[in-house]
């Protein structure tokens, strides 16, 4: 009678499991989060931290990009950390000038792009959702739409996994597809939330539409994906001519970059364990 060995995981997958489930549970959070907004649209998140809404809100969006940042972190050069504050800083220095302008654009995702594609899918969605964390304390109509933000920074980060930054033609093709699919999770947060949209450029749009005898959500929808598409190809474009334009021993310092081998030219080696 043969007994069976008991086959225990190596500590690094037990590792690798651990960051994988806080990353996990880090998406489920920003996705509650989300949901809840949608099915209650509180009118009243704008008030800031007196709303209990915008504190629930503040709270699960803050939890989910917080169980990213820990099951990412140990992937996470010296160098991230100390880029994230600068990207958060980018979009929303980007978002309140763009705000101002009336352009039916935003480009208050460059600095989310940029750390996914350095860093990989978990590390943008948890600065996506960080930025619209604290752009909410300046702004506090943004809070809702951090799933919208930590979704950019996800895609963004498959699309550098997946090559789409290896070629210079193929980044903006991400970034279109990328502001289709952010487009359609932003809408039902503007239409149910807010009613319609803040800026000037994009309620502009909508309100054409709605002058053709469109539902709220339907003109929404609609400016949201003639917007975005366009919006996200010109930020994948500029993070595209950043991360090039960096030395090449910047960008090899980031362990994503050298395992999926993310931007062209010689061969990029894993590094060893």
């Amino acid at each position: 009678m043969s007994q069976q060995s008991l086959i225990l995981p190596a500590p690094g997958q037990r590792t690798a499991r651990r960051r994988r489930l806080l990353e996990v549970l880090g998406a489920v959070s920003i996705a509650a989060t989300f949901i809840f907004l949608v099915l209650t649209q509180p009118a009243d998140i704008t008030n800031g931290l007196a709303s209990g809404s915008t504190l629930v809100a503040l709270g699960g969006f803050l939890l989910g990009a917080i169980l990213l940042i820990i099951g990412v972190l140990p992937t996470l050069p010296t160098s991230t950390l100390v880029l994230i504050p600068v990207a958060l800083v980018l979009n929303i220095a980007l978002g309140q000038i763009m705000g101002s302008t009336g352009l039916p654009f935003y480009f208050d995702a460059i600095g989310t792009v940029l750390i996914a594609v350095l860093a990989g899918p978990a590390a943008g969605a948890a600065t996506g959702a960080l930025s619209s964390i604290v752009w909410s304390f300046i702004n506090p109509t943004v809070l809702p739409f951090a799933a919208g933000a930590a979704l950019i920074g996800f895609l963004a980060g498959l699309a550098a996994r997946h090559g789409m930054f290896r070629r210079f033609y193929l980044a903006p093709v991400a970034g279109f597809v990328t502001g289709i699919l952010a487009g359609v999770v932003s809408a039902p947060i503007a239409a149910f939330v807010f009613g319609g949209t803040s800026g000037a450029g994009t309620g502009a749009i909508v309100g054409a539409f709605r002058a053709m005898g469109d539902t709220l959500l339907a003109a929404i929808t609609k400016q949201a994906l003639i917007s975005d598409p366009m919006d996200k190809a010109i930020v994948f474009t500029v993070v595209a001519l950043l991360v090039y334009a960096l030395p090449r021993r910047t960008t090899l310092q980031f362990a994503f970059v050298r395992r999926f081998k993310v931007l062209a030219g010689k061969k990029q080696e894993t590094p060893g364990a």
